[in-house]
């Protein structure tokens, strides 16, 4: 056991401010970065073809879908690490980071038949027979980066929680990179590689989480000042009681996620059934709005470090000062979201298709309105989110995931659907039930967390 973590708990909002801001910004810049690369693939898809841009982006959805639920068990590592960081417990930080590592390879492999076998599955769903069939090729590729996505996303959380977010943020930029010249390559067949449209997009995402992987793995083992955790020591050795720790704070955060990504991507099925048009609006709107939603993310993962630190410590002053902290910037960055939706929308939906796309008169004014309805949530989904961060730093995990559960599918996806389809509303009004979902989390879930405290 070595001496406790000398990262400060501090209280007060303005030094908690900075901390949050310390520790948030570069995991903003990744989470930013990371779905840059879902932005960038739809972007490139877009210019492509709007029947690729609609399969990539429902493909993607799939993938993040499957990829939320085994994130729970990245998610769980990081307040583990952070609260026995913070006491000292060298040894516990090095097997809950393991264990998350095994129950990460663990869930891919059980994951991997749905995505390679994924084109029924979606014809099943109502989907249009040639986005299916380009669908189901894509995830038929792309399933086979999960493992290396999962994996380093709990070396995210270990570097994090740690301290080291600097490293996480940089080796999601080489991704991003290597993403846009493997997608110029491959999409449209430049160079005189193969033009492989949806499948190349698929083919590059692969790369870049075993890059990114690697870059994240090589930085944890051979950083002098991280060696005496010794990550990789008998990696082989299961330890049954660190493994069902990370499960048991794991799953019902996985499940927490995957009731929220799952609204999405059951409002992302529902908007196919009312054509291309509306599922490439809805998909290009969806990716503006994820796109500033990584910024709450990256506060949430400050707030469950600062949170777990303080926890580990027994300083509860300092928790309930690190939460109001993160609370009141998240607030203030979601009023900013909605002042720039209400002046940019129409600049934004339009960087997606190309200037003589047919049916861009159509796509950008459905895009634009949906961009409208977003606005109405920013302040909710900036609440949830952090609010789930706060209570995962108290490693409060079960009960979050009834209310998630409660709140996006006994309430968001039937809202969802009686405004889409039984009223004129269309797609505003699927977007409308996204809107009492989170509304209906975020009130939940903050009460929860300040009673608890």
């Amino acid at each position: 056991m070595s001496a406790p973590s000398t990262i400060p708990v501090q209280t007060g909002f303005l030094p908690n401010a900075r901390a949050v801001l310390v520790l948030g910004l570069p995991l903003i810049g990744s989470h930013v970065a990371q779905f840059a690369l879902h932005v960038t693939d739809t972007i490139m898809l877009g210019w492509y073809t709007v029947t690729a841009l609609a399969a990539g982006a429902l493909g993607a959805t799939v993938f993040f879908v499957l990829f939320t639920l085994g994130m729970g068990f990245a998610q769980a590592v990081m307040p583990m690490v952070a609260s026995s960081a913070a006491s000292g417990q060298d040894t516990e930080v090095r097997r809950v980071t393991r264990m998350g590592m095994w129950l990460s390879l663990f869930y891919s492999a059980l994951a991997l038949p749905l995505f390679i076998f994924s084109t029924p599955l979606l014809a099943a769903l109502g989907q249009d027979p040639d986005v299916a069939e380009q669908c189901g090729s894509y995830l038929a590729i792309v399933g086979f980066g999960l493992a290396p996505a999962l994996v380093a996303m709990v070396l995210k959380s270990y570097l994090a929680a740690l301290g080291r977010t600097q490293v996480v943020f940089w080796a999601t930029i080489i991704g991003v990179l290597v993403n846009i010249g493997v997608n110029w390559l491959l999409i449209f067949g430049n160079f005189g590689f193969p033009e492989m449209g949806v499948r190349g997009a698929a083919v590059a995402s692969v790369l870049v989480q075993i890059v990114t992987m690697g870059v994240l793995l090589v930085y944890a083992v051979t950083r002098p000042s991280l060696k005496h955790y010794q990550l990789l020591v008998r990696f082989w050795r299961p330890d049954w009681q660190a493994l069902r720790q990370v499960n048991a704070l794991g799953l019902p955060i996985g499940l927490a996620m995957l009731a929220e990504t799952g609204l999405f991507a059951a409002s992302a099925v529902m908007m196919g059934w009312l054509g291309k048009n509306s599922l490439a609006a809805h998909s290009i709107a969806l990716e503006i709005t994820a796109m500033f939603f990584m910024v709450h993310l990256g506060l949430s993962n400050a707030a469950t470090v600062m949170v777990g630190r303080a926890r580990g410590r027994g300083d509860e002053a300092a928790l309930r000062s690190a939460a109001k902290a993160s609370v009141i910037l998240s607030l203030g960055f979601a009023t900013l979201t909605m002042l720039i939706y209400w002046v940019f929308a129409e600049h934004m939906v339009g960087l997606f298709l190309k200037p003589d796309e047919p049916q861009r008169a159509v796509i950008v004014p459905l895009g634009v309105t949906l961009l409208m309805v977003a606005a109405l949530f920013q302040l909710a989904d900036s609440g949830q989110v952090v609010a789930m961060g706060l209570l995962r730093g108290i490693q409060d995990t079960r009960q979050p995931m009834v209310i998630a559960t409660v709140a996006y599918w006994l309430v968001g996806l039937p809202a969802g659907y009686a405004l889409g389809f039984l009223t004129d509303l269309g797609g505003v009004g699927i977007w409308l039930g996204l809107v009492a979902g989170l509304t209906t989390a975020a009130l939940a879930l903050h009460a929860r967390f300040w009673r608890a405290i």
